[in-house]
């Protein structure tokens, strides 16, 4: 079930309950991903983020790496379904700092607020989805939620605007788009081509079975 945004009221905890909740979060990690907590009342830890998009990204190339827009050497594909991404965070960075985060760390050129994150969490036997506010902070839901992904899991997603806002979209990005659909046609145009000629064999060895004299 989708949530249309984060309803959840904030629950501010005291520095002795966090250090608390990282203490019994820390006991219960299996994956040595564990949260340290510094003298300030700032903590760090890991999330990791499941991507599910529909459309594909555009990575920068070695040349365009650095720049704040795309450019006609940058290449765009389709990233595969259920690719989980590990960043390390601190408590104090955002939805939107993040979403940033995971983009420079893989060279992602599409533009951040093509993108939003979601919590995936169970609750009476159902799972959630919602997408969570850009001043929210994953790490605190995390904290809270404890280290268990079967409890609380984050999703980067496309914003779901209905149709596609192609005007977003840089012109690089556009052609980007283009020589993949030209791609995906011709490879289904050439397997259509190989299944008719199996048939055609198929056929042609028939007919000479039935006209075979004798």
């Amino acid at each position: 079930k989708d949530v249309q945004k984060e309803r959840e009221p904030h629950v501010y905890l005291s520095k002795e309950e966090v250090k608390e909740k990282i203490q019994s979060y820390n006991s219960s990690v299996t994956d040595k991903l564990k949260m340290t907590l510094n003298a300030n009342g700032i903590y760090t830890g890991f999330i990791k983020v499941q991507m599910e998009l529909c459309r594909p990204i555009t990575v920068q190339s070695s040349q365009s790496q650095g720049r704040s827009a795309p450019s006609s050497q940058d290449t765009a594909f389709y990233l595969p379904d259920g690719c989980v991404n590990t960043l390390h965070i601190s408590s104090t960075n955002t939805v939107r700092e993040v979403i940033e985060a995971l983009l420079k760390k893989f060279f992602v050129a599409d533009n951040p607020a093509k993108f939003a994150l979601y919590k995936r969490c169970h609750k009476e036997d159902q799972v959630y989805t919602c997408k969570l506010s850009d001043r929210e902070h994953p790490l605190y839901l995390r904290l809270v939620a404890g280290p268990k992904t079967e409890m609380l899991s984050f999703v980067l997603r496309e914003h779901e605007t209905g149709e596609v806002m192609w005007e977003a979209f840089s012109i690089p990005e556009l052609q980007n788009f283009l020589r993949i659909l030209d791609k995906e046609e011709n490879d289904q145009l050439q397997i259509l081509k190989n299944r008719y000629a199996a048939y055609r064999g198929k056929l042609e060895e028939a007919l000479r079975g039935v006209l075979k004299p004798g």
